[in-house]
């Protein structure tokens, strides 16, 4: 069927290509609208399920599986979306999120020595903290985050001390299995175990295990569909979703899945047609029958030989037979009247999905105020993501490695040391980005100055550990005051070992005497004599 019809517009194309241009633009058209049809029609049950009262659960096991493959199937083939995933994972963990151990004795101090041995031990485990080898910690953050916003869940399991086959690779006997949703079957449910959607749970709906498949279920080749039980403690599941008692996450892109199509492909047909005005096509028009024979000159006939014609500016056609003339096609690309309603769009896909318009679309324009505003706003969607991330996979992450590094006796846990505070550690989020450098440093000294901020609070916003900053600071210092470095103070004179001394201030009543001999300076003395 397709070479019948592309055979017809051919021909078509031959006669009149201006027809064939109408026809392929009323093809693409129809075949838009057959999409948008069947993907809001039964296939997908959308519009019957939104009318219904079905409990969350129920609408994940009809739709859950499908819209994460389509979320997937928009990144793999959609510049916007891949761009509107990296956004989210930039300001989700950033370059990675990093832990700030806080333990304290009993008098609620710091406990140096085991903050220390702890980020010792950190900074070996973060090269290879999972089972493949393959990822750093910060760079599995950015790819569990990924999976986390695209497919609407991601599965962990925590592997601690002496394993089987398994090569931890660090000094704490500690690992990470990280598993994307297929690995937990959605469509596994039992009631007699008290299974849903693969995951256990008990009478209160506290999930006690999760059923897991050895092998991912879209490997080509796989032998079974065999899985095995994880108990819960075990197994992390960040998840999102936007109602009570979900098993299951649901992707960011679950409303924005329509939107993202249909603006991918007005693109689509937009590069289409500026690729076809472009590359600007010419026809000769017929006159009335009577001066066309069919390709036979009508006086000799003899067949017509085929004209050529080379297009240059100011040409003129001199050899037009009787009736004919030329057309063109209109040129009417670009359409500048896309930019704005494509704007808007994304405008509307990006609230969908909690990212800034700005960063999905790569404009940044208008005053300052503007997008300061439209900086806050974000950053507040922002942190309540990343603040979900640290609670849901980062901070179970720091449980287990201080657990296993305890249990494999590499900290040395002293008497003065309040036990309730082993586990504490502070998360540092990616900071919020500067419009003004200078104008939000200014308001942070301020605010420093007024003690209505400390500084490593100030420190800890900027994306650094305060404890880092100060050593640094302390060994620039030293540095300088080894080479002979004259450093700025905070009042801007200089400071340093080599740095000259401010001198006195001179009295006007002084004569160079120094004191008066009473112990009292002379300029008091002069005073009293008056």
């Amino acid at each position: 069927m397709n070479i019948i019809r592309a055979g017809i517009e051919n021909a078509i194309a031959m006669i009149s290509p201006a027809w064939a241009f109408a026809r392929a633009r009323s093809r693409v058209a129809w075949e838009a609208t057959q999409r948008i049809r069947a993907r809001d029609g039964e296939d997908n049950r959308l519009q019957r399920v939104k009318r219904s009262g079905l409990s969350q659960n129920q609408r994940n096991a009809r739709s859950a599986q499908k819209l994460r493959e389509e979320a997937r199937w928009l990144e793999e083939t959609y510049d916007v979306a891949s761009g509107a995933l990296d956004v989210l994972v930039a300001n989700i963990v950033g370059q990675g999120i990093q832990p700030e151990p806080q333990v304290k004795a009993k008098d609620k101090k710091l406990v140096t020595g085991i903050n220390q041995d702890l980020l010792a031990l950190w900074d070996d485990w973060i090269h290879t903290p999972e089972v493949t080898h393959e990822h750093d910690y910060y760079t599995m953050q950015g790819l569990v985050a990924r999976t986390w916003v695209r497919d609407g869940e991601n599965f962990g399991q925590h592997l601690l001390g002496d394993i089987a086959s398994l090569d931890h690779g660090t000094i704490v006997p500690y690992s990470l299995e990280m598993l994307e949703p297929d690995f937990v079957p959605i469509d596994l449910n039992d009631q007699n175990r008290g299974i849903t959607q693969g995951v256990e749970l008990n009478a209160w709906g506290r999930p006690r295990a999760y059923h897991v498949f050895k092998e991912h279920p879209g490997d080509r080749g796989r032998i079974s569909a065999e899985t095995k039980r994880v108990p819960a403690e075990r197994v992390m599941h960040l998840k999102r979703t936007k109602r009570l008692q979900s098993v299951r996450g649901l992707t960011d892109f679950a409303t924005v899945i329509a939107r993202a199509g249909d603006i991918q492909e007005i693109d689509e047909s937009e590069r289409i047609a500026a690729r076809v005005a472009a590359a600007m096509a010419g026809y000769i028009k017929k006159g009335s029958p009577e001066h066309y024979s069919g390709g036979e000159d009508s006086s000799s006939g003899e067949k017509q030989a085929l004209r050529m014609m080379e297009f240059a500016p100011g040409m003129i056609f001199d050899d037009l037979l009787p009736g004919e003339e030329i057309g063109t096609i209109a040129n009417n690309r670009p359409n500048n009247a896309l930019i704005a309603f494509r704007d808007a769009q994304l405008r509307s896909m990006a609230s969908g999905i909690g990212a800034g318009f700005s960063s999905i679309a790569k404009s940044y324009t208008g005053t300052y105020s503007a997008q300061r505003q439209e900086l806050i706003e974000q950053y507040v969607l922002y942190r309540r993501l990343t603040g979900t991330f640290i609670f849901r996979f980062c901070q179970p992450i720091w449980d287990n490695f201080v657990k296993a590094a305890i249990a494999a006796r590499l900290i040395k846990v002293t008497r003065d040391v309040d036990m309730s505070t082993l586990y504490d550690v502070t998360h540092t989020p990616p900071p919020m980005p500067w419009i003004d450098p200078l104008k939000e440093a200014m308001a942070n000294d301020l605010l420093e100055k007024r003690k209505f901020k400390s500084r490593p609070r100030i420190i800890r916003e900027r994306g650094e550990n305060p404890d880092q900053v100060n050593l640094e600071i302390q060994r620039d210092a030293e540095e300088c005051q080894r080479m002979g470095i004259v450093q700025e103070s905070d009042n801007g004179q200089p400071s340093g070992v080599n740095a000259p001394k401010p001198a006195a201030p001179v009295d006007p009543g002084d004569d160079g005497e120094g004191d008066s001999g009473d112990g009292a300076p002379a300029k008091q003395a002069l005073r009293s004599v008056s």
